[in-house]
């Protein structure tokens, strides 16, 4: 110890301690220091005791970004795991269309995204949870409700109800029927699949959503049918920058997720 304030003492440019053979006092810059140096080995405890909490999943925060067919209808059963485990770790979620699952992940502001399957970018790590196949959304009245299975040829000859650009779902709709069926033609289009299920329950038309949106759609009082002509799928998965380590709230998070993705096939 002396030493240690002997060289600290050397760095400064003065004495902090009055050494005689009887006793050792504080000079008036040393009492300046004192209360200050007692302050820094507090507010160090502290940051070593809230380190460790964060490491130990006693405490923390993680943010994630999802879009909405994910987050409205998954991600609860998977938070509600992770919280039951975690009680002391909050979670922010960034309920956002596809496109901006992805640029929150690459510029940082979120740790975690989920999303359909992006194109090759080698800055992306992408976790496959499953392949989510489209399905016709028909009101409850409709002749194609009895159907066991739909084509996009009968689905078309209805008002169409999609969500609005730049949705990935709204794209890759496009893109899919185009071939075989030309522009799609939209009647309705909405930003919230919520209001889309609402609008196709009262009759406004009909649409198309991921199969992980059946339940929600039930729920509006709305109809899922299988949808062929062509089939429509791609691959929704968990997104996280490939060089970057996350932190031990988002490591959690994301084991809690692939465990709840592989329950649910």
């Amino acid at each position: 110890m002396s030493l240690t304030v002997k060289s600290l003492e050397e760095d400064l440019g003065g004495q902090l301690l009055t050494r005689t053979t009887r006793n050792v006092g504080l000079t008036p810059e040393g009492e300046t220091l004192l209360p200050l140096a007692r302050q820094l080995l507090a507010d160090w405890d502290n940051t070593e005791e809230l380190l460790r909490q964060r490491f130990t999943l006693q405490t923390g925060w993680v943010s994630v970004a999802a879009m909405p067919s994910f987050a409205g209808n998954r991600l609860p059963a998977a938070l509600k795991v992770f919280r039951g485990r975690y009680p002391r770790v909050n979670v922010a979620v960034h309920d956002v269309i596809n496109e901006q699952v992805l640029e929150m992940v690459r510029h940082r502001r979120v740790e975690l995204g989920i999303g359909f399957e992006p194109e090759s970018n080698n800055a992306l790590s992408f976790t496959p949870f499953y392949r989510d196949r489209f399905v016709a959304v028909v009101s409850k009245d409709s002749p194609l409700a009895g159907l066991g299975e739909v084509s996009w040829a009968e689905l078309l000859g209805e008002d169409f109800i999609a969500l609005q650009r730049p949705s990935a779902v709204r794209l890759l709709l496009e893109q899919a029927i185009e071939p075989m069926h030309g522009k799609l033609a939209v009647a309705f289009e909405s930003h919230q699949l919520s209001t889309i299920g609402r609008m196709v329950a009262n009759g406004l038309g009909v649409s198309a959503v991921p199969s992980l949106c059946i339940g929600q759609m039930q729920e509006l009082g709305a109809c899922c049918i299988a949808l062929v002509g062509p089939r429509i799928e791609r691959r929704i998965g968990l997104m996280m920058l490939a060089d970057h380590k996350l932190s031990a709230a988002a490591q959690a998070l994301r084991e809690v997720l692939i465990e709840d993705a592989r329950n649910s096939r």
